[in-house]
């Protein structure tokens, strides 16, 4: 995960650097990590497309095997590997998307360690001024309280600065260029993206972005499910020899039923830990979820119009 929130750390502080935004500098990364995630993304849905097609070769095979369980195994192995298509390609997504959000917390969490790159020593000195100051009680996100330390003596500098009688002016200028370089901005459209939910709650305006990325995970969800459905093929029941109904895509069935509950499972986890993180962390899941849709539409689209002209 460290390794990952290192790479990220880079790229948002160069977006940082640029426009001194906090807000706009993980719009802007999470545009560029979408954009990266692409060729996975339509490879995925090519997959889905794929396995919904393949649904009819499987339905015969497990009507000509239903009693001869090791050939059904074996014919299906066969199948997957003449349409080269991996059962378990789902997993792999899922996997990524985990590693990725890991990653991100752990750099939305902190942003003195992997983003700004401040010694470890010097982030260790103000977690122990924090601690202290809290009578010995550690706080759950302390590079965020560092921040908001460092902003409160930056601003004490400038007003001392600001007198014309200062006897140590060089020594206040030289601690002013330090804490420069230690700052963020995280202000964005009025809201402060070092704020946790839960640690906020008589403040409604820490649920704005959170709500927004509920209703985009659903409308994700949604998009996702249509396509699928609208992708498998109707269900054949046959009547075995002992007049019992039986389905003949149990396996499809099963797969299915994992995919979709990879779907819900992931925003599920995703906005059960956004409430308990900084407010970044919201806004990059949310930024994604739009780009999601946009890109799964896109593609839906692109694949859908291929496959008229191959059928025609």
């Amino acid at each position: 995960m460290g390794f990952l929130s290192e790479i990220f750390g880079y790229l948002l502080n160069f977006f940082y650097e640029m426009i001194h935004s906090y807000g706009i500098a993980i719009i802007i990364f999470s545009v560029l990590l979408r954009l990266i995630l692409i060729p996975i993304t339509i490879k995925q849905q090519k997959t889905m497309k794929k396995s919904a097609k393949m649904q009819e070769k499987m339905k015969e095979i497990q009507h000509k095997y239903k009693n001869n369980p090791e050939k059904l195994n074996q014919e299906t192995i066969e199948l997957y590997k003449t349409e080269k298509l991996n059962p378990f390609s789902g997993c792999f997504s899922a996997i990524l998307q985990l590693l990725i959000i890991l990653s991100v917390f752990w750099m939305v969490s902190q942003p003195l360690t992997y983003m700004k790159k401040i010694d470890k020593q010097v982030i260790d000195d103000y977690k122990t001024q924090i601690t202290e100051a809290n009578n010995g009680q550690k706080t759950t996100y302390p590079e965020i309280e560092i921040i908001s330390k460092i902003e409160t003596e930056y601003e004490d500098i400038n007003t001392q600065l600001a007198q014309q009688e200062v006897e140590n002016r060089e020594e206040l200028e030289q601690k002013k260029k330090t804490l420069e370089d230690m700052r963020i901005n995280m202000q964005f459209l009025g809201l402060d993206l070092s704020k946790v939910p839960t640690q906020n709650l008589g403040d409604w305006k820490v649920y704005v972005i959170p709500v927004l990325y509920v209703i985009t995970s659903f409308v994700s969800i949604k998009i996702t499910t249509s396509a699928q459905k609208k992708a498998m093929k109707k269900k054949e029941i046959v009547i075995d020899e002992n007049g019992k109904e039986s389905s003949q895509d149990d396996m499809l069935d099963s797969m299915q039923q994992m995919n979709n509950s990879m779907l819900y499972m992931m925003p599920i986890m995703s906005i059960s830990i956004a409430a308990i993180a900084p407010l970044g962390l919201a806004l990059y899941w949310l930024v994604s979820n739009i780009l999601m849709i946009v890109e799964r539409l896109i593609i839906n689209q692109f694949i859908g119009a291929k496959e008229e002209e191959e059928n025609a």
